[in-house]
């Protein structure tokens, strides 16, 4: 079973909407507590590296299928530095930033990356129970 919930397109000075929007859809759909709160918060950081450094924009899609509520995040940046996909470890307290793939692995399901010179796809899944 495949259900299109929400299809958008975001740039700078929109990510409070969008983040707003989402929390809305999810919870519409039946995440909530923790993990429609998780769900948001890595929507939220894998929107802002495709501002930050995807090219300034980005598109996003929710959608259910097979009892995952899932959300995929794609930019036309210049895609990952190389160790940025595969990387699990937390970074250090150092790094001013880097914690947004690492965060979105921690809070989510079936988190997987692609990226490219063409941009980059992030997609991550939830359940509702």
């Amino acid at each position: 079973m495949y259900k299109q919930v929400l299809s958008a397109t975001f740039a700078r000075g929109c990510i409070t909407a969008l983040r707003r929007s989402v929390s809305e859809h999810a919870a519409g759909e039946g995440l909530a507590g923790r993990r429609l709160e998780d769900f948001v918060l890595a929507v939220n950081e894998i929107t802002t590296n495709a501002v930050l450094h995807g090219g300034g924009s980005g598109r996003l899609r929710l959608w259910w299928q097979e009892d995952l509520f899932w959300c995929e995040v794609t930019d036309d940046g210049p895609g990952l530095p190389l160790g940025w996909i595969s990387a699990s470890r937390a970074p250090s307290g150092y790094e001013p930033r880097g914690r947004g793939l690492w965060l979105t692995r921690l809070l989510c399901l079936h988190v997987t990356v692609v990226s490219g010179p063409g941009g980059t796809s992030v997609r991550f899944a939830a359940t509702a129970d």
